[in-house]
């Protein structure tokens, strides 16, 4: 079995074996240009370590840059959006600056990958992100706020 992960101009093959590995890029070759960057260490925000259990996928890179650049202060929540209730469109005030409430918002669907544990809150304001709303960026930011509290946390 191989199998090709493709994103843009970037990919992502593995193999079953070796052997089947070079023959999948040796074909591919024939039609593109190819650089092998040898084991996978990065791809589309996402370090991978190799272990003698398999792969370890992580994000923290990725989510504590993403932090750095919404401003996130430290903080202890341990909590993410309630999700008792759900968020309604055109409620409080709209938010003045969308451009890094969309950037942001955009940016933590990616890590959702690695971080199911938030799948559900980002799906709640991603569903907001073209209208935005002052309690859509409330929620956005407890998401903010539990991610930085779990990565200083060591989750």
């Amino acid at each position: 079995m191989a199998l090709l992960l493709l994103y843009v101009d970037d990919i992502v093959l593995t193999a079953s074996s070796g052997s089947l590995l070079h023959h999948f890029i040796h074909t591919l070759g024939y039609e593109f240009a190819l650089t092998d960057m040898g084991n996978l260490q990065y791809f589309l925000g996402i370090s991978v370590t190799r272990t003698n259990k398999g792969l370890f996928m992580s994000q923290q890179t990725y989510a504590s840059e993403l932090l750095d650049r919404a401003s996130t202060p430290s903080c202890k929540s341990s909590t993410l959006v309630d999700a008792t209730s759900k968020l309604l469109a055109h409620t409080g005030p709209p938010v003045s600056d969308y451009s890094l409430d969309r950037s942001v918002t955009g940016a933590l669907q990616y890590l959702t990958f690695t971080r199911p544990d938030i799948s559900y809150d980002v799906q709640q304001i991603f569903l907001f992100m073209y209208v935005p709303h002052e309690p859509h960026f409330q929620a956005l930011k407890c998401i903010l706020r539990y991610l930085k509290g779990s990565l200083d946390n060591g989750l």
